[in-house]
Order: structure tokens, then C-alpha cells, then sequence
């Protein structure tokens, strides 16, 4: 439900969620606004809260580790 296409797509919204986080607070008491308008990137990013984002995280790689694809660059053996 959480899971992304890909790891490095997962990885790559979870850097922008974070930094658009850590800007927000940062400028939180000079700039209120653009505060709240960082906070709403990082919630698109994350697709919810962090812990969504993290339990998505979890189900990317479980999904990336269980199943074969194609080309993929290391797989697990055959059970």
C-alpha cells in the first residue's frame, strides 16, 4: 500500500521530504508562511507522515528482496 516502483524512487522522495522538513522548521519563526507551505511539500513527498514514508520504505525493499524482476542487479537464490 506504501510501496513505491522503485527503491532509489522511494529513497530520493524520502531526501526531499526530509530537507523540505528541516527547512520548515528552520525558518519556522521569521517565516511562518513558507513554514506551512514546506510542511505541505514534505507531507506530498513523504505521501503522509514520516512514519508512512517509512513503513513504505519497508515494504519497498521486502518487495524488492521477495520477488524476481528482470535485470535486476542482485537477486536472492531460488527457493
Amino acid at each position: 500500500m506504501f510501496a513505491s516502483n522503485g527503491l532509489v524512487e522511494h529513497l530520493a522522495r524520502g531526501v526531499i521530504g526530509l530537507a523540505a522538513l528541516a527547512c520548515a522548521i528552520s525558518i519556522s519563526a521569521t517565516h511562518p508562511a513558507y513554514s506551512l507551505a514546506l510542511g505541505g511539500i514534505s507531507l506530498l513527498a513523504f505521501r503522509g507522515c514520516p512514519i508512512c514514508w517509512t513503513i513504505g520504505l519497508v515494504e519497498t525493499a521486502y518487495r524488492r528482496l521477495t520477488h524476481r524482476q528482470p535485470g535486476a542487479p542482485w537477486k536472492l537464490p531460488a527457493r
